[in-house]
């Protein structure tokens, strides 16, 4: 900060000297075209030419030099006008010769006081920068809920100091989020593994009937299955929390009959109608893989929070596409934290959730790639139960827009 305040006071000084010193010529010019006319009639005032003619010139004595009258002057009146502008040159040059001496000290003296107040100004300038820094240095994972609150009247310090704490509170969700995430993916992974252990030991121990080795085997199968799908659903996400690598246009409508053509079988077993309306063609810009996987866990989302006899209705039209299902219902706070990793609606089921392979991250992944894709998602409660969420995409000069309404998925 030392070196900014120099350079502050540098600045400052040298415009305040530069002012003075432009001042200073222009008096100076100034004065220069109008002295001599003035300090001439000054003089005549004060000693009229026709008392200058009556003296006549002055007796030369001895030791004095007697001034010889100019050659082309022919009367005593020019040579009382020639007097007048000798001793009005004179004046002249005395009077700027001083000017000039007052001048240069007294800007001497202001280049000083200029300097000292340059140097308090610059440090009252950058004070909030240093209390800025100091409180910066002092924060860490440990206190990111610190704020530097800075106290100021406004101006582009305060918003910077406001800015930086807007920052502060972004990066401690992020952290906090960071730490949440880490916690639930252990405690899934952990509560898995805890499963296989106490099947292998109680179906292993001593010597089981081979019906109750089977239902252990196809026990540690299914958990071994919900392991890898959640697994597999945080390498998704983490992918897709990163920019994008690859992007292409994407016909949309295509990319939802396949994936929706893939669920049947899993809609027919859970007997929910699933209806697909993809007959309007919709090309995005982005990574069909990753958009696929969106697709996927919205209408599957849709189909395992659901009830027999529900249905599942997809649509394809300008804005995107939109997924409808029926279901329990969602409490409207319930909502928005749908779409943060492990967060289950509250209305559901949680050991059924789990039983079905939800590990509460098939909405989180679908917004992580809708943001990766410059898209936004929503998601509204139906009155009768079930979700409706969209996720719309930006528009850009060679894609449509689309918009993804999609179903309750956790």
């Amino acid at each position: 900060m030392n070196s900014e305040r120099a350079r502050l006071t540098a600045l400052y000084t040298g415009l305040l000297v530069l002012a003075g010193v432009l001042l200073t010529a222009l008096v100076y010019v100034l004065l220069q075209q109008s002295l001599d006319s003035r300090i001439g009639s000054a003089v005549t005032r004060a000693v009229p030419a026709s008392e200058i003619e009556a003296s006549g010139p002055a007796q030369p004595t001895v030791g004095t030099f007697a001034p010889t009258r100019p050659m082309g002057t022919n009367s005593d009146s020019e040579l009382a006008g020639l007097e007048i502008q000798q001793v009005s040159d004179a004046a002249g040059e005395a009077t700027l010769n001083r000017l000039l001496t007052v001048s240069g000290v007294s800007l001497a003296v202001f280049t000083v006081l200029s300097a000292a107040l340059a140097w308090w100004m610059a440090g009252r300038v950058l004070r909030p920068v240093g209390v800025i820094t100091a409180r910066a240095r002092q924060l860490s994972g440990a206190n990111l809920h610190e704020r530097l609150a800075l106290d100021s009247r406004g101006g582009e310090l305060k918003e910077l100091a406001d800015t930086f704490d807007e920052m502060l509170d972004r990066i401690e969700h992020l952290v906090a989020a960071r730490q949440r995430f880490a916690a639930n993916a252990a405690h899934e992974l952990r509560t898995t593994l805890a499963v296989q252990r106490a099947a292998a030991e109680i179906g292993l121990a001593d010597d089981p009937p081979p019906e109750k080795v089977a239902r252990m085997r196809r026990k540690l199968i299914e958990n071994a299955d919900g392991s890898e799908h959640l697994i597999e659903s945080l390498l998704l996400l983490a992918v897709s929390d990163r920019q994008l690598q690859h992007s292409e246009p994407v016909a949309l409508h295509e990319l939802t009959t396949r994936a929706t053509d893939d669920l049947r079988e899993e809609a027919a077993r859970r007997d929910v109608t699933l209806d697909v309306d993809a007959a309007r063609p919709l090309s995005v810009d982005g990574d069909p893989v990753l958009l696929e996987h969106t697709v996927h866990n919205l209408v599957s989302n849709g189909l395992r929070y659901n009830h027999p006899g529900g249905h599942v209705r997809v649509r394809v039209d300008a804005d995107g596409v939109e997924v409808v299902n029926t279901g329990p219902v969602v409490p409207f706070g319930d909502v928005p934290l749908l779409f943060e990793p492990f967060r289950r609606a509250a209305a559901r089921d949680h050991r059924r959730g789990r039983a079905d392979g939800g590990a509460g991250l098939g909405l989180s992944i679908v917004a992580s790639i809708a943001r990766a894709h410059g898209a936004t998602t929503h998601a509204a409660a139906n009155a009768d139960g079930g979700l409706t969420i969209r996720v719309r995409f930006p528009r850009t000069a060679a894609v449509a827009p689309a918009t993804a309404a999609v179903p309750a998925a956790v």
